[in-house]
């Protein structure tokens, strides 16, 4: 009694915990999309980038500031014998001991400033190079947060569509069920051949494998948006119409030219193509020569011997490359070679925005026109099914053709329930080829 007593308790709290595991969540478009930009592997890349690029830039930025360096040394000697040259008064020269105590330890002490005054303009522009890639990598950064709000609504769209395939099929299967049932019953006594039994079997087999595959389906496109979500991967996300932003349909898409503007993917290669411009610019300052201004101190202690006290030290630095008249042609070149390949790349993306905005304009269209034929052919299916029905209770339809008004019938309302999300979908969509979409999701927190 005891172990039947323990097992009962095991597989009841077992019962409990699994589904309290796999309880439904509901998140709403816009919160859903919170969390993946705030915590997707995507954004959390895009951000780590960014910031590099950002620190990159400060330090460039700080090459405007003069390098000092202090440097200290302290040696041991090994008695060594000194002997300074001097000057006499008639202007003979000699040489002095440094006397008869031991010399054997020497100090030295330095700071040294230096600072660039002129190096062709090359700081300048390399800052303007650093600071237009750091520009550029925002962008991208963006555009990587509206690509996951994408994949977000994707997901949503797809999960919607499989809960209701499921929640139809689940219905058609007991419906086919029951029909076998009634068949069998029927057959049993004589009052349907045992073919037509078969055949309405057959067609539980169908709806039953159906079911499974759906099934199949809407677990994988919760477990991907759990994950791009970054949560447990046994959270059920549940969507319903009431997901979707009821404002989502007053927004009105922008027109080509306003939404070449606003794309952030092209917005980063503007940016590419001012860095590219800045790095000609620092390519040429090699023509040029670098002017330097430099400063410094000494201190100097020669045990015994000699000592240099506030020995400052200032002046002006000029020096030139000869070898970059010969060599510095062929980075010229490279850089303005850089510069056409992003502005090919620019005209070639734009055109590619101009279709894709087009293109998603008109599949939202196409989207809607196929809604209203999906509505009409559900009234249509279910009208067909009820008189096919009426006509084999009154022996004038074969089975076939219930079974096949059947399979109609549902077929149109599962494709009456993708409709529904596919009109939403199509439209994020074309809100996103116009570069919208994250505006959008910021619109309606308001």
């Amino acid at each position: 009694m005891k172990i039947k007593s323990f097992s009962f308790w095991v597989v009841f709290w077992g019962g409990i915990l699994s589904a309290t595991a796999q309880q439904k969540t509901s998140y709403s478009i816009r919160e859903a999309v919170r969390l993946a930009l705030e915590k997707s592997n995507a954004t959390q890349l895009a951000n780590a980038r960014v910031n590099t690029l950002k620190y990159q830039y400060e330090s460039v930025k700080n090459n405007r500031y003069p390098d000092v360096k202090l440097s200290g040394q302290y040696m041991r000697l090994t008695n060594a014998d000194i002997t300074m040259k001097t000057n006499t008064s008639s202007g003979n020269s000699g040489s002095s001991s440094a006397g008869s105590k031991p010399i054997n330890q020497l100090i030295l002490a330095q700071a040294n400033a230096n600072m660039p005054l002129f190096s062709g303009f090359k700081l300048k522009n390399s800052i303007d190079a650093a600071q237009n890639m750091y520009m550029a990598e925002t962008a991208m950064s963006q555009n990587t947060q509206e690509n996951t709000a994408m994949k977000v609504i994707e997901h949503y769209a797809a999960i919607y569509q499989a809960q209701q395939t499921v929640d139809l099929l689940e219905e058609s299967l007991k419906s086919n069920q029951q029909r076998v049932k009634d068949f069998t019953a029927m057959e049993q006594n004589g009052l349907l051949a045992r073919n037509d039994l078969l055949k309405s079997q057959l067609q539980v087999s169908k709806v039953a494998l159906s079911l499974d595959q759906a099934r199949k389906n809407l677990t994988m496109l919760r477990f991907e948006l759990a994950q791009l979500l970054q949560l447990d991967p046994e959270t059920q996300i549940y969507v319903s119409p009431e997901n979707i932003d009821p404002k989502l349909f007053t927004y009105l898409p922008k027109n080509t030219n306003e939404a070449l503007s606003r794309r952030t993917d092209l917005t980063a290669l503007d940016y590419e193509k001012k860095a590219s411009e800045a790095q000609i610019k620092i390519a040429r300052s090699n023509y040029y020569p670098s002017l330097m201004l430099s400063g410094g101190y000494i201190y100097l202690d020669l045990q015994n011997a000699i000592r240099v006290e506030n020995a400052m030290n200032f002046g002006l630095g000029l020096s030139y490359n000869l070898s970059s008249l010969f060599k510095n042609g062929t980075e010229v070149k490279a850089a303005k070679s850089k510069l056409v390949e992003i502005e090919k790349q620019q005209a070639e993306r734009s055109d590619e925005v101009k279709a894709q905005i087009k293109n998603a304009q008109e599949n939202y269209e196409l989207a809607q026109k196929q809604d209203q034929v999906y509505a009409e052919s559900v009234t249509q299916a279910s009208e067909n099914y009820r008189i096919v029905q009426d006509k084999y209770d009154n022996g004038l339809a074969s089975t076939n053709d219930l079974l096949e008004a059947d399979v109609e019938q549902l077929s149109a309302k599962i494709n009456l329930a993708n409709a529904k999300a596919n009109v939403a979908l199509k439209y994020y969509q074309w809100l996103e080829s116009t570069g919208q979409l994250l505006e959008t999701f910021q619109d309606s927190q308001k």
